[in-house]
């Protein structure tokens, strides 16, 4: 899958709309967590080097603040908190060359999320040039995602490219090839199940997602989490598909992965060649339940398999235990859409650049 690329046009001069994702948790005014901003540092400074003229746009749903301005902060770059996009465009026109400028949340406008082509139009007048290096807001079929492709020249930033080369290489593996699919949502996951059942050679699957699996055994799952929507009985026979075989529990409520389960992951990881993981194997916010999911990242990250993982969960709780990032073949900024990507080969934000190309 070939994309318009940056790399490939003229910018020096032009107002170009950037949209990245600094979806990223704030503390008390301040980004806690800039893994998602540093990723989308490159295509900034390839844009400033070229004498772009930048107006970045995101949003943000973090409970702590609906503001970008602590984004601003952080990048050093000019904050425009206007709630009127006439008046933005006004104040766009006068920046310049390789300067860059932060747009206010952008789902503050009713527009947005609606795909609203009336608001989207107006928000394209505000540019010469669309590059989307947002891969991880690409599933959501919004208007700074799909429907300012229509009104713009329209390419993929390089952290997008970067996602989609190195997730595609999920579809044809190397094998042995081990998915361990973790954390709470099933219903987001199951696409991704079904899609690998055939070329995975085994499936571990953990975390919240495994009680569906011992419920529908028989197992006394009690007090813990589980989603009653999902089906999965026909999965339960599947010689592919490993489970925990031991439990760490607190009054009656499973919490994480046994030593016995990461012993028996350790001998998996040890033979694949490709290993690509999403979800958390536990609570691993909760003291006491975080061994699971750390031992499993330290063996994926000490191994020599290409391992790819990706996860809001997945990556906070690689950060939290202290574990480079660089140790992982690839670690991608998506959740939502990764799983989506995983399971149809594409998203809206792909299909958009496709047809602009």
């Amino acid at each position: 899958m070939i994309l318009p690329s940056i790399k490939n046009i003229n910018v020096k001069g032009k107002r170009v709309i950037l949209r990245v994702d600094f979806n990223v948790p704030v503390e008390k005014g301040k980004v806690e967590d800039d893994f998602r901003i540093k990723r989308t540092l490159p295509t900034i400074k390839f844009l400033k080097k070229k004498g772009a003229r930048i107006i970045l746009i995101s949003h943000v749903t973090d409970g702590r603040t609906k503001s970008l301005k602590p984004m601003a902060q952080y990048l050093k770059v000019k904050f425009l908190p206007d709630k009127k996009i006439d008046l933005i465009k006004k104040k766009i026109d006068k920046i310049k060359n390789g300067e860059v400028v932060l747009l206010e949340n952008i789902r503050n406008y009713p527009g947005e999320e609606k795909n609203d082509k009336k608001f989207t139009k107006k928000l394209a007048q505000c540019g010469d040039i669309y590059i989307n290096d947002a891969f991880s807001v690409s599933h959501r079929e919004h208007a700074s995602v799909v429907g300012i492709t229509k009104y713009l020249p329209s390419y993929a930033g390089l952290l997008f490219e970067e996602e989609l080369k190195n997730l595609s290489s999920a579809f044809k593996p190397k094998h042995p090839f081990l998915l361990i699919l973790g954390g709470i949502k099933f219903k987001t996951k199951l696409g991704v199940l079904e899609k690998f059942l055939k070329t995975a050679d085994q499936i571990f699957i953990g975390g919240a997602l495994a009680n569906n699996f011992f419920k529908a055994q028989g197992v006394n799952i009690d007090n813990s989490v589980f989603d009653p929507e999902v089906n999965i009985k026909k999965y339960l026979r599947n010689p592919k598909i490993i489970l925990p075989i031991d439990l760490k529990t607190k009054n009656g409520t499973i919490l994480d992965a046994g030593a016995g389960t990461i012993n028996n992951l350790a001998k998996i990881i040890k033979e694949s060649k490709f290993v690509l993981w999403n979800g958390p194997l536990g609570d691993f916010e909760k003291k006491g339940f975080e061994k699971g999911t750390q031992k499993l990242a330290k063996l994926i990250a000490n191994s020599n398999t290409q391992s790819i993982i990706g996860g809001g969960d997945t990556v906070a709780a690689v950060r939290k235990f202290g574990i480079p990032l660089g140790k992982f073949s690839f670690v991608s900024t998506a959740g939502g859409a990764l799983l989506e990507f995983l399971a149809k080969g594409t998203l809206p934000g792909i299909e958009a650049l496709e047809k602009r190309g």
